[in-house]
């Protein structure tokens, strides 16, 4: 690859970051000129916004009508760590892990509530646990798309239909672009950054009714923050599901949101969202399969993650540097593309294995993948040619 010369055309708009994420494709500000500033969250037209924003919320993602939909603070983590804390210790706890963020879990489950009954599952970036492994006696904690690996589960089929356990799920880059499997799903949470290009700090916190018995029959041996509590009284607090958040919510971001589901709506809704997402993954797909140098960083290809695209550098010449080389070689060709306009925040996550992450979902547009490609060569061969490799 001697051919340095820069690709004719760039992306029309080179924003690929993982999160916040690309807006819907034609957003401006004039999108949410009609937030409710100024106006308190609990006014009544602030309920009803907010009331809104979990009806169609529910409609696009065909949540089922017995499971309860929230808007909580501090976005997908937020949501997880309520869910965790307030509903954790009745039973053991498998948690799998093939990324950073599920490890995180993990790590708060164990370091933080302590619980003995906790099962590690676990796989190297790039490949998924043992599913068959996990206990149907057990509460299941995992993240369907693996923000940061590129990994993603393909399917719930995994989870015992009669399990005894609640299923905890971060649907964080899944949400929006993959099928949920709702009825094997007690505990789903998402942020409204990822798959709409919504703004960050919001989570949504979505409950089956088996998720809602356990918080009205159990209560954890830890005390709970406010911003964490889900029951008084031995009950569900009904008005954080019907648009009485726990604390103050933005209303710019919130309309903001209701714009995001809006566009998916005209659109076509869920099909269109997962089309889009899927047109994109096989764009780069293809381009993987002409390339030498490059290769996903999910080994099998039915795991692979049509939202945050990982890729590794397999290039020999590149793989017989030390570690810490090939993390600046990668961090070299991201920052290159980035000076270049050509596309911004593609660098793999601080823990994952040296490499980039493009993001696909359903807000990017398939033409800009497609310019990017030739662009990812151009940078791989410039700092080859750099390096003297």
């Amino acid at each position: 690859m001697t051919d340095l010369l820069r690709p004719a055309l760039r992306p029309a708009d080179p924003r690929f970051s993982s999160g916040p994420c690309k807006k819907r494709p034609g957003w401006t500000p004039a999108a949410i000129k009609n937030a409710l500033l100024g106006r308190s969250h609990r006014s009544k037209p602030g309920k009803a916004r907010l009331r809104q924003a979990i009806d169609e919320t529910r409609t696009l993602l065909g949540v089922p009508d017995d499971y309860r939909i929230g808007i909580v603070p501090a976005s997908d983590t937020g949501a997880m760590e309520m869910a965790m804390w307030s509903l954790l210790g009745a039973r053991p706890v498998d948690v799998l892990v093939w990324e950073s963020f599920g490890k995180g879990w993990a790590a708060d489950i164990k370091a933080q509530l302590k619980l003995d009954d906790m099962r590690l599952l676990d796989a190297p970036y790039g490949h998924l646990p043992d599913l068959g492994m996990v206990r149907r006696d057990a509460d299941i904690v995992f993240t369907w798309n693996g923000t940061t690996s590129g990994v993603r589960v393909p399917d719930a089929n995994w989870i015992a239909a009669d399990r005894e356990g609640l299923t905890l799920c971060d649907a964080t880059s899944a949400a929006f672009a993959q099928k949920l499997d709702w009825p094997k799903l007690d505990v789903v949470t998402y942020s409204w950054q990822k798959v709409l290009g919504g703004e960050a700090a919001h989570g949504m916190l979505i409950l089956s009714p088996r998720a809602v018995e356990r918080l009205e029959s159990y209560t954890p041996p830890w005390p709970l923050p406010k911003i964490f509590r889900l029951t008084k009284g031995g009950k569900l607090i009904e008005g954080i599901f019907e648009g009485a958040t726990i604390n103050t919510p933005s209303l710019l971001a919130l309309e903001d949101y209701l714009d995001a589901l809006s566009w998916a709506r005209d659109i076509g809704g869920l099909d269109a969202l997962f089309a889009r997402a899927d047109a994109n993954l096989a764009i780069i797909s293809d381009w993987v399969g002409k390339t030498g140098w490059v290769n996903f960083l999910c080994a099998e290809e039915k795991n692979r993650s049509n939202t945050g695209v990982c890729l590794k550098i397999t290039d020999p010449r590149i793989l017989a540097l030390d570690d810490a080389e090939q993390a600046a070689f990668a961090k070299d060709m991201a920052a290159l593309l980035m000076d270049e306009g050509a596309a911004l925040d593609i660098g793999g996550y601080r823990d994952a294995p040296p490499g980039l992450r493009i993001w696909c979902g359903a807000t990017i547009e398939a033409e800009d993948v497609k310019a990017l490609m030739p662009w990812l060569d151009w940078a791989f061969a410039k700092i080859c040619a750099a390096r003297g490799l």
